[in-house]
């Protein structure tokens, strides 16, 4: 198994963890549940706005699930070729969380509407990890 196929099972696993935690446990603080937000909570006095939240979140595991199974496809059927691509469009992919997510979560860890306090610095950190990995695998790979 070469450093491509590895990193992109490890990403794998990691969101399809993320996506049953978003379907079976959306409240969960774990596996990036949106229990860490707490407007979560606050949302479900206002039924009209959970129903809207609950939507997203289901959509978002949804779209996730979308590319897990793509990404099976491409490690079943790729060749190195395909493999050294794909990890060059998860890395631009995941690379683009700083765009709008990353700015988006610190504001709201800095007012206090995430629990626990400095989350987003983890999550970035992970991220962080991920568009390393994909970065060193794909180098590796083209050596």
């Amino acid at each position: 198994m070469n450093v491509l196929t590895m990193v992109i099972i490890g990403f794998l696993v990691l969101e399809a963890i993320n996506v049953a935690t978003l379907y079976f446990s959306p409240g969960s603080k774990l596996a990036n549940g949106v229990g860490i937000f707490k407007a979560w909570e606050e949302s479900k006095q206002y039924p009209d706005i959970h129903n809207f939240i609950r939507y997203l979140v289901n959509w978002v595991a949804g779209a996730k699930l979308i590319f897990i199974f793509l990404l099976i496809v491409v490690l079943y059927f790729g060749d190195k070729n395909t493999l050294v691509f794909t990890a060059v469009a998860l890395f631009a992919s995941v690379i683009s969380f700083y765009w709008r997510l990353y700015p988006l979560i610190r504001k709201m860890d800095r007012e206090s509407q995430i629990e626990p306090q400095n989350y987003s610095v983890g999550l970035g950190i992970m991220i962080l990890g991920f568009v390393i990995a994909f970065f060193t695998a794909v180098h590796i790979s083209v050596l």
